[in-house]
């Protein structure tokens, strides 16, 4: 739980069970790794068209539907051309 502690304050990509990737900047942490993120968007992403960025603004996600948690390297994100990426998206995890 501790290892959350780094992302606070960076921007962080967080994939979820149901296959979602949420960017956001990490404001906070609990004790169950919920997680809360400013300015977030959810990132759709289709083997048709570019990827498709959603607002989401203030958003809490509970710590039980994050699969990985990765710090995004702000440069870089800004610089790559959503719309020209194509990809199938994740599938939803079934236990």
């Amino acid at each position: 739980m501790s290892s959350l502690q780094g992302y606070v304050d960076r921007l962080v990509l967080l994939v979820l069970q149901d296959g979602r990737a949420i960017v956001g900047t990490m404001v906070g942490f609990d004790q169950k790794s919920n997680v809360v993120l400013s300015d977030s968007k959810e990132r759709v992403y289709s083997a048709d068209e570019g990827v498709e960025e959603i607002p989401l603004g203030l958003y809490l996600v509970k710590g039980d539907q994050i699969i990985l948690i990765g710090e995004l390297d702000e440069e870089k994100d800004r610089s790559v051309d959503l719309s020209t990426i194509r990809a199938d998206p994740i599938p939803p995890i079934h236990y």
